[in-house]
């Protein structure tokens, strides 16, 4: 019984932990996609002030050519980490799959127990009954 009880505390832990994991890694994408609106922003106003939009460009800002291609990297960053966020919503749906099959065998394994107590609880009523009835 205490071991099954360490099993789900142990299984808790890893569901929390898969949690934990998923919510740090949409939050990464979600910082990565708010700083390539901001990057798009400031190249659109750099190059509005400049005047010039080709990036061929001779004249083409060196400022805004920078921040493009960090936003660049960072959209590809923020594909990278949807498959991490692929991988460990499956490792989560997983972890939760043991946590509900410890569980569901805990309480199978409770109920039995209450079942087992409750016959014998009838068998002693029982007995006293006929104790009395035979006195």
């Amino acid at each position: 019984m205490k071991s099954r009880d360490t099993l789900i505390r142990l299984r808790r832990f890893q569901v929390d932990e898969k949690r934990r994991r998923v919510a740090q890694i949409e939050m990464m994408m979600s910082d990565f996609n708010r700083m390539v609106v901001e990057l798009d922003r400031e190249v659109a106003h750099e190059e509005a002030r400049a005047g010039i939009t080709d990036i061929a460009h001779f004249a083409y800002p060196t400022y805004a050519r920078a921040a493009a291609n960090r936003r660049d990297n960072m959209r590809q960053s923020a594909l990278a980490l949807e498959g991490q966020l692929a991988e460990a919503k499956a490792e989560l749906g997983e972890a939760f799959e043991e946590l509900k099959k410890v569980e569901i065998l805990e309480d199978r394994e409770r109920s039995a127990e209450r079942a087992a107590a409750g016959v014998r609880e009838q068998a002693e009523m029982d007995a006293i009954g006929l104790s009395r009835a035979r006195a």
